[in-house]
């Protein structure tokens, strides 16, 4: 929301500002379409040849996550912490094959149909079933298993920010497309160079919203919608920190609150339950 807002008030402020110092909407409303469509279509094309399919339905995604904001709130915090200690608990008191049946089949298992939300996030299912079960397989070395969660979750990382990269890229662009757009513009211009000034006032004022249009949508828009969407990803990355960091201090060896203390201190500050909340949840955790 605060996107849409923000560009909202970038036009209301741009435009007003215009508007105030005298300037005229006929060139402008004349001229936008063409120029739009010259610059946007250019853009588009760049974005098809440099990306794979793939890339560009994962790109269009992070369009409605950058509307949406970051998908995990202080009480997905709360259920993941409880839901590892559950884990870890179970690990302990039970030993780790009493985890099979929760990490072989998730979407059969009580614990996770307790938290469907993490059930259906397919990364957070994945680390947590994995290297549990890499703990039952006795591959209970916590450096190893810590270095190996922290290169998946790199490589997470990494593939969730190609869209913020894709946008980047894309802004990074317009400017130089609004130059072609605004050259194509003055080639126009001079082909019609025995029309009268207030002619060529109106072609020379046409062809520089190119110019104008390709700096506004690289700096006033794609460039901060790239940065946004590589906030989310960031933000989003801690709660998979959480994961790891409460089963590397499991297999270290420390009591089940101990290490779900360690994770919660991992989380974001502003979205980190409190000791007090953490406990209160924890007593009230209730899985047959």
């Amino acid at each position: 929301m605060n996107t849409v807002l923000g560009f909202v008030f970038l036009l209301a402020m741009v435009f007003g500002g215009y508007t105030i110092a005298g300037g005229k909407f006929g060139i402008i409303a004349h001229s936008l379409p063409y120029e739009m469509m010259m610059i946007g279509g250019a853009a588009i094309g760049s974005f098809l040849m440099a990306n794979s399919m793939h890339d560009v339905k994962h790109t269009l995604a992070g369009f409605g996550k950058i509307l949406k904001g970051p998908r995990f709130r202080k009480e997905d915090y709360t259920s993941i912490l409880s839901l590892l200690y559950h884990f870890v608990r179970l690990a302990q008191t039970k030993g780790a094959m009493a985890l099979e049946p929760h990490i072989e089949r998730p979407e059969e298992s009580p614990a996770f149909a307790k938290f469907p939300k993490i059930r259906d996030d397919h990364h957070a299912t994945v680390l947590i079933c994995d290297y549990l079960r890499m703990v039952g397989m006795n591959a209970d070395d916590p450096h190893q298993i810590e270095d190996t969660m922290a290169r998946e979750l790199k490589k997470i990382r990494e593939e969730e920010m190609h869209p913020s990269h894709a946008m980047q890229n894309m802004a990074d662009a317009l400017p130089a497309l609004g130059i072609v757009a605004a050259v194509l513009g003055v080639i126009k211009t001079m082909a019609a160079i025995d029309q009268p000034p207030a002619v060529l006032g109106g072609m020379i004022g046409g062809a520089l919203v190119g110019t104008f249009l390709g700096v506004l949508l690289a700096y006033g828009l794609m460039g901060p919608m790239a940065a946004r969407l590589k906030g989310i990803v960031e933000e989003e990355a801690s709660y998979y920190e959480v994961i790891r960091a409460v089963i590397v201090a499991h297999l270290h060896g420390n009591a089940p609150q101990v290490s779900v203390e360690t994770g919660r201190k991992v989380a974001p500050s502003g979205l980190m339950p409190s000791f007090q909340e953490m406990e209160a949840a924890l007593q009230e955790l209730t899985i047959t």
